[in-house]
């Protein structure tokens, strides 16, 4: 799209999140809330709607919405009632979802979110609510039939409504990464979005910059990753502002996204929310919502990964980068939580962090919590590191390989490979005039100016020395035995 046309408009965006909590039962009955089992054996006759049955309120999800709505800032009702909403769907075995229409359980709050030029912005919350999801149909397994997993059904959900804030494909990114991440670390849901555990509808529409009024809103479905959501929205973005640019009119609806070919396809004219036909839940009763499990909850809360990050930025002199990174995994944070109780040598910590040890578990697709060397040891490493007992180049490429295979403590390491670092300047001098022998044209360059040799003689220094050479004696008298 012309450049010029694009920036006469402006997106705005607003997000429907949908995440599946971590219950070990479902939203309203005792089936199992489990991922992969065989299709429909995750079922009763709660779950399937048959005649006679009771719902029961699984209190853990009350307890996991509180959570979340703490961990945004949201305003928590005291008075919880639940509702139907009426569709028909092949998988949705009761004829209606329930969910909270007038009350969610949480309203108000923000999520805080990264922004292209590197600043930050708060994305308000309209509400969080509780609901239970419907089934699943699968369409490409049978080439003639459409077949339904109920499994699902009945497994609690926490829907995040977020307002039209967000402006760009790019924001939204950032964002449901941010709800990606705040879930997992308060252990609500997985975010798997590729398991359906986290699902995103995007609300879209365009105007021209400094309109007084949004343009009318499609709804976006059927994304299953993040980059999906950017993508999709950036489609649609683009489709809009040239209907309208054609004269078109953009007409309300709900599109499907085609991952394959990058586009999105219209499906059917939006519903309005009469056309669900809400009205009161009658077979569960109000719940009211105490203060003192409010406080509870409150006080069982977990660090967050904005706290987090102002943390190691304030206190421990982080880069804004060291942060995120650090920040952007849950095991990762709580490793090097754990990490910098025994150092305070917070940079070396994260350095390990971010490049040792992430490394390793690349390599080997592995979790944190599969990485075989403890906190203990590894600030152990950086211990005999800062006393000057082994350089930096030998704990990576020579001690740490080391400790991935044995229980050893760095040190025994060091000592048992004969590589403790010796600071001892007669020593030191008599490897540097050793390099000098072998070395004597590279000697007179230096001499006659050619003074970034020095990186040359260094190396020569540490392949002479089995890397024991304390490198900041080694350089200092390097420096003077050749200026001498």
């Amino acid at each position: 799209m012309n450049e010029e046309i694009r920036n006469k408009y402006e997106a705005v965006i607003g997000l429907e999140v949908h995440a599946q909590m971590l219950t070990k039962t479902k939203a309203y009955s005792n089936d199992i809330n489990e991922y992969g089992a065989h299709p429909n054996t995750n079922v009763s006759v709660i779950t399937l709607g048959h005649p006679g049955t009771l719902p029961v309120m699984n209190k853990k999800t009350i307890e996991f919405a509180i959570r979340l709505g703490l961990a945004c800032g949201s305003d928590i009702a005291p008075n919880q009632y639940f509702a139907r909403k009426n569709y028909f769907y092949p998988d949705l075995p009761k004829g209606y979802q329930i969910t909270q229409d007038k009350t969610p359980i949480c309203t108000g709050g923000a999520i805080h979110i990264r922004t292209e030029d590197g600043a930050g912005k708060e994305i308000r919350i309209t509400r969080i609510h509780m609901e239970e999801d419907a089934g699943k149909s699968i369409h490409d397994v049978d080439v003639f039939d459409t077949l339904v997993d109920l499994n699902r059904a009945g497994t609690p959900l926490l829907e995040i409504v977020s307002e039209p804030d967000i402006r760009t494909s790019q924001e939204a990114y950032n964002y449901v990464t941010e709800v990606r991440k705040l879930v997992r670390y308060l252990d609500i849901c997985d975010g798997n979005m590729e398991e359906g555990s986290l699902r995103c509808d995007a609300n879209i529409s365009v105007n021209l910059k400094g309109a007084s009024e949004f343009g009318t809103k499609v709804e976006v479905k059927n994304m299953n990753s993040i980059r999906n959501v950017q993508r999709a929205i950036e489609f649609e973005i683009s489709r809009q502002i040239e209907a309208i640019e054609n004269g078109e009119e953009i007409v309300q609806e709900t599109r499907g996204f085609d991952a394959l070919k990058g586009i999105t396809i219209s499906q059917r004219s939006k519903e309005a929310a009469n056309d669900y036909r809400y009205f009161p839940e009658p077979d569960l009763q109000p719940l009211m919502v105490m203060k003192e499990d409010i406080e509870a909850i409150k006080s069982e809360m977990p660090a967050l990964p904005r706290e987090l990050f102002n943390r190691y930025t304030k206190e421990y002199g982080l880069s804004d980068y060291d942060a995120y990174n650090l920040t952007d995994n849950k095991g990762i944070a709580l490793f090097y939580e754990a990490l910098i109780q025994h150092t305070k040598n917070y940079k070396a910590a994260a350095n390990w962090m971010m490049g040792d040890v992430k490394s390793y578990l690349n390599e080997f697709g592995f979790e944190i919590h599969e990485f075989p060397i403890s906190v203990e040891r590894l600030a152990a490493l950086i211990t005999i590191i800062d006393e000057g007992k082994i350089s930096n180049s030998v704990a990576s490429q020579r001690i740490f390989p080391e400790m991935l295979k044995s229980d050893l403590s760095p040190l025994a390491i060091a000592e048992q490979l004969n590589l403790i670092q010796d600071s001892s300047e007669d020593t030191l001098k008599g490897f540097i005039l050793q390099v000098f022998e072998e070395n004597q044209p590279e000697v007179e360059r230096y001499r006659n100016g050619e003074k970034q040799l020095t990186g040359f003689f260094m190396g020569k220094l540490m392949k002479v020395s089995n890397g024991k050479a304390d490198p900041k004696i080694a350089n200092k008298l390097l420096r003077e035995l050749l200026e001498a």
